[in-house]
């Protein structure tokens, strides 16, 4: 697993969470304030868009995660 794969598995696990725990439908329904971290996920997710840099990205590097070394999209090099 890359850490390419990794980030966009991280943000849409985070982002259905905390739909879950943020929608007053749902079964699982905390707080609304649980939709904030959705939007932060959302803003982290266009900033590494403009800047191709993102934290876990580097957390992910360090811990030894191989970036993708084929020719797909470049992650936090």
């Amino acid at each position: 697993m890359t850490v390419d794969r990794l980030i966009r598995i991280f943000a849409g696990s985070f982002i259905l969470i905390s739909l879950a725990l943020g929608v007053e439908g749902s079964p699982l329904f905390v707080s609304h304030w649980a939709l904030a971290f959705t939007a932060f996920v959302g803003a982290n997710l266009l900033q590494f868009g403009f800047t191709n840099f993102c934290p876990l990205g580097l957390i992910l590097r360090k811990l030894g995660v191989h970036d993708d070394t084929g020719g797909g999209s470049s992650c936090c090099r």
